[in-house]
């Protein structure tokens, strides 16, 4: 694991093969059902994007423990969200919300074509099955126009079990998957 300057982490495989072949596949035929329970204003170009998948969320439930050891303290889970970008896609410059204190992007794999993830300027080329971990409520992050095909990409986010936003856990649902949140932050 390799724990880089500035509160960034490049974590290798957090998925195993089986994992993200599943997990490819799961978002590809989500995708070509046009299935999606999610618009935002951060992409353009009709990606397919989930809050809170239940199967996203059962693996943010299962993988929450890797992340504990890398950052090195306890996180509560808050959410997940997927989304499977195609040609041109773009992810405007971001911070994300308080519920976010800590991200995890995670590339689910598509058609091979390098995307950097931009955190604070610094590029990130991603490999299929690891993630890079950042402060995704404090520090900027986008993505440039993507010249490949499709691509997806799980995003898990948590909070500071001693933090101050420790209350947004579950992003203020009942539970992960629960798809009402009781406000809207």
């Amino acid at each position: 694991m390799d724990v880089l300057k500035n509160n960034f982490w490049y974590v290798p495989e957090v998925l195993t093969k089986s994992e993200l072949r599943l997990l490819n596949i799961y978002c590809q035929i989500k995708h070509s059902w046009n299935f999606h329970n999610f618009d935002d204003q951060q992409t353009s170009l009709g990606e397919t994007a989930f809050y809170g998948d239940t199967i996203m969320e059962s693996l943010l439930k299962i993988k929450t423990e890797i992340f504990e050891k890398v950052i090195g303290k306890k996180i509560l889970p808050t959410y997940s969200f997927w989304r499977l970008y195609n040609k041109f896609s773009t992810l405007k410059r971001h911070t994300d919300r308080p519920s976010c204190e800590i991200t995890a992007s995670i590339n689910l794999g598509g058609c091979g074509t390098k995307w950097p993830l931009i955190v604070e300027g610094k590029p990130f080329d991603i490999k299929p099955g690891d993630a890079v971990v950042y402060h995704g409520a404090k520090l900027e992050h986008w993505r440039d126009e993507f010249q490949g095909d499709a691509q997806a990409q799980v995003f898990f986010h948590w909070v500071y079990a001693d933090g101050p936003q420790k209350n947004r856990i579950f992003d203020c649902r009942r539970d992960l998957g629960d798809p009402v949140r009781v406000e809207n932050t």
